[in-house]
């Protein structure tokens, strides 16, 4: 469905939303609603083309008291974090289909209150989930709080177009499209329908920016992708 709703072009915001990342070997990453693994395969993948590529660590889950020893290791990890326990076994089981069997850890967690101690993380991301939250301003708070100082936010979020006329042509095609698509290849009307609504209502690039603002973060910024159809923030826990 992501595929024929947006013609792919979301794995090249995908890939895109790495490069802008630009992780390095020391990295630690923790991704929130990414249980299917999408962003944090990509984050290794962009690891293992660096000049230095990282020795790899077995991490296959986090539970409550294990020893979680790569927070103070040299190398790089990322660790998934989703409410959904379903999402994260879909995402285990691709990862150990397609071999990203090292230097990644499942958690499963609320964005709103996030299993981890202050000050472990120098990345945060979220990929086409924060629109999901009920309490936004929770998740950027959380966000914040287990970030390192010097460390990074980045979330890539259906946005708004502020053209008129793309805007119309998108419009359209959201409401009159999606969800019939929806219909056809999954099965599932309603939640196509709730995908464009909850899109329409999620603040705008200029809104959201004010809210991760005042969550804490500085030099805040956004970058409109496919006309604003998505758009990258990014800002920084100085």
């Amino acid at each position: 469905m992501n595929d024929l709703m947006s013609g792919g072009i979301h794995r090249v915001w995908k890939d895109y939303f790495i490069r802008k990342m630009g992780p390095t070997s020391r990295t630690k990453l923790l991704d929130v609603a990414g249980g299917t693994g999408d962003i944090s395969f990509r984050f290794l993948d962009y690891l293992k083309v660096q000049k230095s590529p990282p020795q790899e660590v077995y991490c296959d889950s986090i539970d409550d008291n294990d020893d979680i020893s790569w927070e103070d290791s040299s190398e790089p990890h990322v660790v998934v974090c989703d409410i959904n326990d379903n999402m994260l076994k879909v995402g285990r089981r691709r990862a150990k289909l397609l071999g990203y069997l090292t230097n990644i850890s499942w958690k499963q967690g609320d964005a709103e209150n996030l299993p981890f101690a202050e000050d472990v993380f120098d990345a945060y991301s979220i990929a086409f989930g924060i629109r999901n939250v009920i309490h936004i301003e929770k998740a950027l708070d959380e966000a914040y709080r287990v970030l390192r100082p010097g460390g990074r936010f980045l979330c890539i979020e259906f946005s708004h177009v502020p053209n008129p006329a793309l805007k119309w042509v998108y419009d359209n095609y959201s409401f009159q499209v999606i969800p019939p698509l929806g219909q056809v290849v999954a099965g599932d009307w309603k939640s196509y329908q709730y995908l464009v609504e909850s899109i329409r209502k999620f603040p705008n690039q200029e809104d959201f920016k004010y809210m991760i603002e005042n969550a804490g973060f500085r030099c805040v910024t956004y970058e409109n992708l496919t006309f604003g159809v998505t758009a990258i923030h990014s800002g920084f826990k100085i």
